[in-house]
């Protein structure tokens, strides 16, 4: 199979009727064998139903449907997971992103090897302050951060090779980050496309001011797994020994001057009555917490049954 559509959605009933048929008239056109995946993520209109429409009419429309809503990441993830396509698409349902995009999107995997290629929606139809200032600020941030110069991290527009979507997890609201995880996997061919971007035809938008909350905070966990998931006490140890050494010589220099002071016959107060001696006792305590997270980390990662799992391109046994 050629192309595996893949369109995590909720409540967008009006709008898949209309994508669907657009999807097949691209693929059509440009005789691709394709299937479409829709993951319902626990829609509450009759999003489920179109979809089963859609079904009976297309055989090549294929759903899955959450029992409750989950967030667009587990959906992307069982949709990875149930896809068979060489190349898999991935766009939103709400009719901004254009399906005439899947043939250059394809053949930039298939022809130019590229193994992730992201949408860049360089002109954008979303309000001024909330979105647009936003999410330049947001991409600048995560370029600086992780070296991949895409302009557009969170397009939902983007094309993968089929190996790439089966060697990452998604969750939480990791499908911002997914060329990043592409990126630790080992797959460094990232390229980008300026895709159109469509007003919003129906309905409204589904991601409210928690996503500048939740977006952060994912981008931190997800640095922190790829450099250290697998070496805990490389992150937790040294910082413990940093923290430690710290409050250790700051608690010396308090016990050195005391020595001093009595040395020349001058009574003062204890060293105890002096608030840096708390916070050199404070910090060594809190150093020696952080070396002892990194050595139990390090104990979980070496009893875990992935702790040897590494992705291997090829093999010539």
């Amino acid at each position: 199979m050629d192309i595996s559509v893949v369109v995590p959605l909720f409540n967008e009933e009006e709008s898949l009727p209309e994508l669907a048929a657009w999807i097949k008239r691209v693929m059509d056109e440009n005789k691709f064998s394709y299937e479409i995946m829709m993951i319902d993520d626990g829609s509450r209109d009759s999003s489920w139903d179109v979809v089963c429409k859609l079904q009976k009419e297309n055989p090549l429309v294929k759903g899955i449907k959450f029992r409750r809503n989950y967030g667009k990441s587990a959906a992307m993830f069982v949709g990875f997971d149930a896809v068979q396509g060489d190349v898999v698409i991935t766009m939103d349902a709400d009719l901004q992103d254009s399906p005439d995009e899947i043939p250059e999107l394809y053949r930039m995997i298939k022809e130019d090897g590229f193994d992730l290629v992201s949408g860049w929606k360089k002109k954008r139809h979303d309000p001024v302050l909330t979105k647009n200032l936003p999410s330049k600020l947001y991409n600048w941030t995560v370029r600086r951060m992780t070296g991949i110069k895409l302009h557009d991290m969170n397009c939902g527009l983007k094309a993968y090779r089929k190996n790439v979507i089966k060697s990452v997890e998604v969750y939480g609201e990791m499908h911002r980050y997914i060329p990043v995880l592409a990126k630790w996997a080992g797959f460094k061919k990232i390229g980008e496309k300026v895709v159109v971007h469509q007003e919003r035809k129906y309905g409204v938008t589904k991601f409210g001011l928690e996503r500048f909350v939740r977006g952060p905070l994912d981008l931190m966990s997800v640095m922190f797994i790829s450099r250290f998931v697998k070496r805990p006490m490389h992150f937790f140890g040294i910082l413990g020994v940093f923290i430690f050494i710290i409050g250790f010589f700051a608690a010396g220099y308090l016990g050195v001057q005391k020595i001093i002071q009595l040395q020349q016959g001058v009574t003062g107060h204890l060293v105890t009555d002096s608030p840096y001696f708390y916070i050199a006792l404070t910090s060594m305590i809190i150093g020696a917490q952080f070396f002892m997270g990194g050595f139990l980390g390090d104990l979980v990662s070496r009893s875990s049954s992935e702790r040897n799992q590494y992705l291997i391109e090829e093999k010539l046994l």
